[in-house]
This record gives C-alpha cells, sequence and structure tokens, in this order.
C-alpha cells in the first residue's frame, strides 16, 4: 500500500509542520472517540491492509480537505462532511496526480 498525497505541501517546514498539527488533531480525535467515526475509520483501514501510519495519513487528508472546504466557503466545521470524507476513504475527494 502507498502513502496518500496530502493536500499541503510537505515540501516546505510551514506544510510540515501543518500536516504535524492536523494529524496530531486525528490522533486527539482517535484517543478521546470523538468523533467516534475517526476511530472506526482507522480501525476499517487497518483490516483492508493499511499500515497504522498510512491509515492515520488517510485520517489527516481527510481533515485537511474539511478544513480548506471550511475556509474555502466560509462556514464552520461540517461534522456530517467530515464522516462523509472519512467513511469514503482509502478514495480521496481529489486527484493525487494534479497535486
Amino acid at each position: 500500500m502507498t502513502h496518500p498525497k496530502s493536500l499541503i505541501d510537505e515540501d516546505t517546514e510551514e506544510g510540515r509542520l501543518t500536516f504535524a498539527a492536523l494529524t496530531q488533531a486525528v490522533e486527539n480525535q482517535i484517543r478521546d472517540d470523538t468523533p467516534p467515526v475517526t476511530r472506526a475509520t482507522l480501525e476499517r483501514l487497518v483490516a483492508l491492509g493499511e499500515t497504522r501510519d498510512s491509515a492515520l495519513r488517510y485520517l489527516t487528508c481527510a481533515l485537511a480537505v474539511e478544513i480548506f472546504e471550511m475556509r474555502r466557503h466560509e462556514e464552520p466545521f461540517d461534522a456530517a462532511r467530515y464522516a462523509g470524507l472519512l467513511e469514503a476513504l482509502p478514495a480521496l475527494p481529489y486527484d493525487e496526480s494534479e497535486l
């Protein structure tokens, strides 16, 4: 299995720090089981054969997409949209080859 490519430019220091912060947010969601779909998605991806690290990258990519959508539409966090992004994984809502 390959690691998904993020919308965040991890070739820059700012991008690496941003991705690390989002990954920590996902880890907190898993630890706190809030929302429960985060932990369930991690477990599902691992059961599909992803490593924990790769599954965590997928989850972080989904959170990044939700944040981009929030900013693009100038709206608050949408829990239903985020859950939909997680449930669709490992499919990503963008073409990795265009990043």
